[in-house]
């Protein structure tokens, strides 16, 4: 019998005792997708170096050291932009997806796959498109799966 079975595991996300402001974590994905569009232009991987440390800070619960994240804040206050909290735990959860495929396109890179690398840093721009977009944190739907192949009992839905 599984501890929680009044848990559904098509719901299960990740939760923190903190709370995030949503226009923030929108605008981080805008400015993530603007740098990986550049990146599919110039293909530059100190691009991505950048995302990495940037997703890295974040993942990390340093938001206030990343450079994404403070332009993000500046441009919310300055345009008047009303907070929505909401819990912080499934974005810093994409931030380390986010710090994966970064980690993932530059090794990729390095060893000349460059069809690879494009595949990945495509999967990082729907992700962020979608986040900026649409609201639609796609992290919410790859943890479960993490979850249920990590967790020593699985869920039975």
């Amino acid at each position: 019998m599984t501890k929680y079975p009044y848990m559904k595991l098509s719901f299960l996300c990740p939760v923190s005792d903190q709370q995030i402001n949503a226009p923030v974590a929108r605008f981080n994905a805008l400015f993530t997708l603007l740098i990986l569009l550049l990146f599919f232009y110039i293909h530059n991987l100190f691009l991505i170096v950048f995302l990495a440390i940037d997703f890295a800070l974040r993942a990390n619960d340093m938001s206030e050291y990343s450079p994404l994240a403070l332009l993000s804040r500046f441009i919310v206050k300055s345009f008047g932009i009303k907070p929505k909290m909401q819990n912080a735990g499934p974005k810093l959860f994409a931030a380390k997806i986010g710090y994966f495929l970064c980690i993932l396109i530059i090794v990729l890179g390095i060893f000349r796959l460059y069809t690879a690398a494009q595949v990945s840093a495509g999967i990082l721009g729907l992700f962020s498109f979608l986040e900026a977009a649409f609201g639609f944190c796609m992290a919410c739907y790859i943890y479960p799966h993490i979850y249920k192949l990590t967790y020593k009992e699985p869920f039975k839905e």
